[in-house]
């Protein structure tokens, strides 16, 4: 199977495909997923004595510096080993995996999670709903046997998304982990590729109830100085799973009305100041999700809407000009910015 887009690798700018840049992403996050500290260690204390190492605590998601990006770059290797199923690093992927996903690790992870309900909701959890999605997707033994030992965590996380959903009566709104439309538009996903119609249509309501009535995005105000996701593009890519086509244009016409200023002058590229700052890094991941979120975007407009040709253009810049720093080496970057590239690069998003 090969699902890398061979229009878009091409436009980065260092070849014309994916696949040279794999030597580098692979052997990295391989040594991410298995380096405990620097650790951003997140946990509820309740009481004395409750304190534990990450890996004690994590036996599966411990690296990559925090819990969510440890599921991600796992998601990562599943999305690698899915689409470069003939790569010379798939054993060493395979081998690592294998001895990660096991059912007594799960069950300690379960521990913290049934004991904090609310625990990397909703990034975390969303990232883990994609992880399920991919092995759903993958037919095969081994996705399967993968599939099998996650189950508890990937429908602990769906059910994190049904409570929320009960409960919040509107969005975040902001650019980093606690932002709903990025969340959410992962949960649809993998609601939809589970068929939970239950969880997809309480998704799709959700998002109608957060985001239905919103005009004139405020484009130039972003980003902030720490952001990774674009709050109005996020919002876009979710709208678009959950609206009709013909609702989509009309409501997209108001999102985003005609003005003075072009998209793409609105939304330039954004350079990395710092790498080795774990805030000012987050723009590394900015430039690649912002190419993502507009071509799939412009994928459910029809072909002669007047933002199409204005988001592929966005998309594009964001891609050439941002493609090399979200493979930066400092590890404020690389224990997760490549699991941007690969979603973008790979076409994850248009799957959706």
């Amino acid at each position: 199977m090969r699902t890398d887009r061979q229009s878009s690798p091409g436009d980065v700018g260092t070849g014309s495909d994916l696949e040279p840049h794999l030597s580098t992403i692979v052997p990295r996050t391989l040594a991410a997923l298995d380096r405990e500290y620097p650790n951003g260690v997140v946990i509820r204390v309740d009481a004395p004595g409750q304190w534990a190492e990450p890996k004690t605590r994590h036996p599966i998601f411990y690296g990559c510096y925090d819990w969510h990006s440890s599921v991600h770059s796992h998601w990562q290797l599943i999305r690698i080993l899915r689409t470069y199923p003939d790569h010379r690093l798939a054993a060493e992927i395979i081998s690592t995996l294998d001895n990660r996903f096991d059912e007594e690790a799960v069950a300690i992870e379960m521990e913290t999670l049934r004991n904090w309900p609310g625990f990397e909701m909703p990034y975390g959890m969303a990232w883990m709903l994609q992880l399920g999605s991919e092995l759903v997707e993958w037919e095969g033994e081994l996705p399967r046997r993968w599939l099998g030992a996650l189950q508890p965590m990937i429908d602990h996380a769906a059910d994190g998304f049904r409570r929320q959903l009960m409960t919040r009566d509107r969005a975040m709104r902001g650019g980093v982990h606690s932002q709903t439309a990025f969340s959410l538009g992962l949960a649809h996903d993998w609601a939809r590729t589970t068929g939970d119609e239950d969880l997809r249509d309480a998704i799709s309501r959700g998002a109608k109830v957060f985001y239905g009535m919103d005009r004139n995005a405020p484009l130039a105000y972003e980003p902030s100085s720490v952001d990774f996701l674009s709050p109005a593009l996020s919002e876009a890519d979710l709208m678009r799973r959950v609206l009709e086509p013909d609702a989509l244009e009309q409501w997209m016409d108001g999102f985003l009305p005609p003005g003075s200023s072009r998209i793409v002058e609105l939304m330039p590229p954004q350079p990395v100041v710092d790498p080795s700052d774990g805030q000012l890094a987050h723009i590394a991941g900015l430039n690649m999700s912002r190419a993502w979120m507009a071509e799939g975007v412009a994928s459910a407009l029809p072909e002669g809407h007047r933002l199409r040709g204005e988001l592929m253009e966005l998309a594009k810049l964001h891609r050439q000009e941002g493609f090399e720093v979200a493979l930066h080496p400092d590890y404020m970057v690389s224990h997760w910015a490549p699991t941007f590239v690969i979603y973008l690069m790979t076409g994850r998003g248009l799957d959706n």
